[in-house]
């Protein structure tokens, strides 16, 4: 699989965000090489409010598997404001049994709590929208505690809810 070339200028989800509802001034773009410390903050802030915490080390390997342009499976999107990243979407690309075309997980979705509300958190999502149907892979899933009332607003505005659950491995 190839990896879309979202960070070699090619930009398909500015086609999607135009006339969203974002606040002048952010930006929706791929991670770069200089977000590292603001993406290391806002992902340690996700992974926080979901009440997780992981290695030092698994953010340096996180960050570099975003950054590499070997590999496919793997993309990160960022809002960018004032030259500072408020919000990030991490993508994992996977093959799907039931079909032929890879399938998109937005694996996770943060927006800094100073800048929810301002359309952050759904021009990340049609970020990722855009560049899914552009690399021809149109399925896009996600999932989020049934406690976060905020959040399922949004998705209940630009997805749609399914009735499966669920489980991992304890």
């Amino acid at each position: 699989m190839q990896r879309h070339a979202v960070s070699q200028g090619t930009r398909p989800w500015q086609t999607a965000l135009a006339g969203s509802t974002l606040a002048d001034g952010i930006e929706i773009r791929p991670l770069e090489a200089g977000d590292r410390s603001d993406w290391h903050r806002l992902w340690a802030d996700y992974l926080a409010f979901y009440g997780t915490r992981r290695s030092p080390d698994i953010f340096g390997t996180t960050f570099a598997r975003y950054l590499d342009p070997a590999r496919a499976d793997m993309l990160a999107f960022v809002a960018v404001a004032d030259g500072a990243c408020v919000g990030l979407a991490h993508v994992i690309v996977h093959a799907h049994g039931w079909q032929v075309a890879p399938v998109t997980y937005l694996q996770d979705l943060y927006a800094d709590p100073c800048h929810r509300g301002k359309g952050v958190g759904r021009a990340l999502i049609e970020a990722v929208y855009a560049d899914a149907d552009a690399a021809g892979r149109p399925n896009v899933y996600w999932t989020t505690q049934t406690g976060n009332t905020t959040a399922r607003r949004l998705y209940d505005r630009i997805g749609v809810a399914t009735d499966f659950m669920k489980y991992s491995r304890s």
